[in-house]
């Protein structure tokens, strides 16, 4: 068997993978809170985590392994969306705005995660629960709130119960700060009625017009992280072998989530493994929308980016290291995807590339899972003379291996058949004589109304050439032969 290693963000150091169960590889990996659009940064963890259910299914078998990705459908950024959506005139009643907004916002991210190939987590025998809503588990919230209260982890105060700190001795060891440090660097609420200024909500009561539930504190709602943390014990029991997410969620969610379980369950791990990956950039910044590079990954396919080349960008960088989203990492993605379909057109898939299988064994070395990529196509592309048949179908089992190369995903990289001669021919027309003229505005003009309609335009001494790119609206070229 396959022997895989992974970087363990709780012991800071690569371990050797050994499950709990080699018949049911357990993982549980924290989901969206479904109030808008995912943007970039957040489709990361979908890819990596993707990419590591594809490696544990590989290795262990598709039916041996289990993964778990939550939706949290309550929260306090959930409830601001309906109120304003409200304030702005939409029918219906609070609860029934926040319906529609959880149901339409899974529905996008569906469609969205379908679109970089990422595979739907998977139960055995219950393929629905292993997306769980945080509704769905509120009682079994209220269950693990009363046994952290009954063991003297936690209080009740004032309509609020909270995790206290204090009691769990490990708190700050995954994320390796004191808890001087934790409180120097977070945003820590102060209330009247903590103990502590690092206790954590684990219920907060509710107003008439906010969603809320019958508790022994009374009417509320459950805080953030105690939501995972019943869920994965519902789904996954009190040890499962992997927890994963963004980094950005090591502390305080994941921090929070392991005092919370370990003290609900003492005699148990929670999770072996924590894995996290790194950030993302957009051309050496941070995204944010003050700087106007904010983007969802909608914004992307709408433009006509194709969810292959995303997932193939994501791919090029380790999970554990800052991810640069730039143009040309994009148009390079592209360019290879394109070439690696012509020359595998017509091949059925075998088995993936023992080496390609290796480098994403050693802690998902994607980078060397694609130079590998680039070797076998490489050797292939250098013995035109022979089929390379079996050759081509290991490249196109290993390429899929990673998510791409699939059948769902391939049909952007089919050129339209549409006859582009004309207008390259008045665009070199109107270039030869701004040459003369000086004047190139109707040459920018003509330019930019082919690129809005998703053509390449390739000028050069040559000659001018004209491409349908992704994006390709024929009906916007109406009007400009």
């Amino acid at each position: 068997m396959v022997e895989i290693k992974l970087h363990n963000s709780r012991t800071r150091k690569k371990e050797i993978f050994a499950p709990i169960d080699p018949s049911d590889v357990r993982i549980y990996v924290c989901g969206p809170t479904v109030y808008d659009r995912a943007h970039l940064g957040n489709a990361r963890p979908v890819v990596v985590f993707d990419l590591l259910y594809r490696l544990m299914r590989h290795v262990y078998g598709e039916n041996h392994v289990t993964y778990v990705r939550n939706f949290t459908d309550v929260d306090d950024r959930i409830n601001a969306t309906a109120l304003a959506r409200r304030e702005a005139g939409a029918a219906g009643s609070l609860e029934e705005l926040i319906a529609e907004r959880s149901e339409e916002t899974i529905r996008w991210y569906h469609e969205d995660m379908d679109a970089l190939g990422a595979l739907r987590p998977a139960i055995k025998g219950n393929p629905e629960g292993a997306e769980p809503r945080a509704t769905q588990y509120i009682d079994q919230m209220i269950g693990m709130i009363e046994g952290l209260i009954a063991s003297g982890h936690a209080y009740a105060a004032e309509g609020h119960v909270l995790f206290s700190v204090a009691s769990y001795k490990a708190y700050g060891r995954l994320s390796g700060r004191s808890v001087e440090d934790m409180i120097a660097g977070a945003r820590v609420e102060v209330a009247p009625y903590k103990r502590d200024p690092m206790d954590f909500v684990l219920w907060k009561p509710s107003t008439d017009d906010l969603p809320g539930w019958d508790s022994p504190w009374g009417r509320g709602r459950p805080g953030w992280h105690i939501e995972c943390s019943a869920m994965s014990y519902e789904l996954l029991g009190e040890s499962f072998d992997i927890h994963g997410g963004g980094i950005d969620l090591q502390f305080p969610h994941h921090e929070n989530e392991i005092a919370q379980s370990c003290c609900a369950h003492p005699k148990a791990e929670f999770a072996r493994v924590w894995m996290h990956n790194e950030m993302l950039q957009v051309e050496g910044r941070k995204m944010s929308k003050s700087l106007g590079n904010f983007f969802t990954v909608r914004d992307l396919l709408d433009q006509g980016v194709p969810g292959e080349v995303i997932r193939f960008v994501f791919l090029g960088t380790h999970y554990g290291k800052p991810m640069d989203w730039t143009e040309k990492k994009r148009a390079e993605a592209e360019a290879t995807l394109r070439q690696w379909c012509a020359l595998l057109e017509g091949v059925e898939p075998t088995g993936p590339d023992a080496d390609l299988v290796a480098a994403l064994a050693d802690d998902l070395n994607t980078a060397g899972a694609i130079a590998r990529l680039h070797a076998m196509a490489k050797e292939i592309a250098a013995n035109p003379q022979k089929d390379c048949f079996y050759e081509k179908g290991v490249m196109l089992a290993s390429a899929q291996m990673l998510g791409l190369l699939s059948d769902e995903l391939g049909d952007w990289v089919a050129a339209p058949d549409v006859d582009l001669s004309g207008l390259a021919e008045r665009l070199a027309a109107a270039r030869a004589a701004a040459m003369e003229s000086k004047d190139f505005s109707k040459v920018d003009e003509l330019k930019n109304a082919l690129i809005a309609a998703g053509v390449e335009v390739r000028m050069s001494k040559a000659g001018v050439e004209l491409l349908p790119g992704p994006g390709f609206d024929a009906a916007k070229l109406e009007g400009l032969e």
